[in-house]
């Protein structure tokens, strides 16, 4: 059978320069009924291994090194025994939580992940956080965008390490370009697609971060 997505949302805080904010966080299972990649496994290690339901776990690929996205993955890995991938560029952040640790490994631009015959490449996407990375699934016609685009913009780059001209130049040239029918599955709240986007850019452009 061919890979499906199943989504679970989880609720808890995400800090950052000193703010403290209450977010409800998208975490993103892609597999079939034997093993799964996990995205961002959010806030709850154990309600994410329940969702996982005894199947491997291949690989937990982290979109940023966010607190709200990465405080629980090292204890949600060490559950399902797998390991945990971040794009180096975040390593201040995962060093935040985690000091004097690393990921397991890095994520680089254009690598590949293969779970269930479904592949899924990493585009690296700076500017929410330097390390930020989408993966796109062409075959399951949707990429999984972390921060990086949500329905209605870019996310937030008002913070420490985030940049709003970059995150319009990866929005640009990495995720608008993926074809119009591309489902966006992202980081917190809602899916959209790129055809939904895309005639928006200017406005956001207009309107700064």
């Amino acid at each position: 059978m061919p890979a499906r997505i199943d989504r679970l949302v989880t609720a808890g805080t995400f800090s950052l320069d000193g703010g403290t904010w209450e977010v409800e966080n998208n975490v993103w299972i892609v597999g079939d009924e034997d093993e799964v990649i996990v995205i961002d496994p959010a806030h709850d290690a154990g309600a994410v291994a329940a969702a996982v339901a005894g199947r491997t776990v291949t690989a937990v690929l982290l979109t940023h090194g966010h607190d709200d996205h990465i405080r629980h993955a090292r204890e949600f890995a060490d559950t399902v025994g797998a390991p945990v991938l971040l794009h180096p560029a975040d390593l201040m952040l995962w060093d935040a939580l985690y000091p004097g640790t690393v990921p397991d490994a890095e994520i680089a631009h254009g690598e590949v992940f293969t779970v269930a015959g479904t592949e899924l490449t990493a585009l690296h996407t700076p500017g929410h956080t330097p390390g930020s990375v989408c993966f796109h699934a062409q075959s399951l016609g949707t990429v999984f965008t972390g921060d990086t685009l949500f329905a209605g913009g870019p996310g937030a780059t008002g913070r420490s390490y985030s940049d709003f001209p970059t995150i319009i130049d990866s929005i640009r040239t990495r995720l608008l370009t993926l074809p119009p029918d591309t489902v966006v599955n992202t980081g917190h709240g809602d899916p959209t697609t790129i055809a939904a986007e895309a005639p928006h850019l200017q406005e956001w452009i207009d309107r700064g971060h």
